[in-house]
């Protein structure tokens, strides 16, 4: 379950309800990469190893949508799958109330 994370500003694609079709894009060794709009794009074109690193090991809360580093975020295992959330207990309790709900809301179309 990856979810769109711009590797600029570190926004999720999704949080912002920025599309694939609507999402700008850039190459960059061989890899496309999404961004919420042009201007981190022309960012990210600068230093793209820079960006690529600093969210290297982002999450993004199925539930709030929070786009976290993974050492601060708590990984549950539902459905033989590891799913990362951010701190909040009642992210979690949201989770699994309505579960297909929120990892549904996480396919990035």
């Amino acid at each position: 379950m990856e979810t769109p994370i711009c590797p600029t500003c570190s926004c999720s694609l999704i949080r912002l309800k920025i599309s694939r079709d609507k999402a700008e894009t850039s190459r960059y060794k061989g890899e496309q990469y999404y961004f919420c709009c042009q201007g981190c794009v022309d960012i990210f074109i600068a230093d793209p190893q820079k960006y690529l690193q600093e969210i290297n090991d982002f999450i993004v809360c199925p539930t709030c949508l929070a786009e976290k580093p993974r050492p601060l975020a708590v990984k549950e295992e539902i459905a033989g799958r590891e799913v990362y959330f951010c701190r909040c207990p009642h992210c979690l309790d949201a989770f699994r109330e309505r579960p297909d709900y929120y990892i549904n809301r996480l396919e990035w179309s």
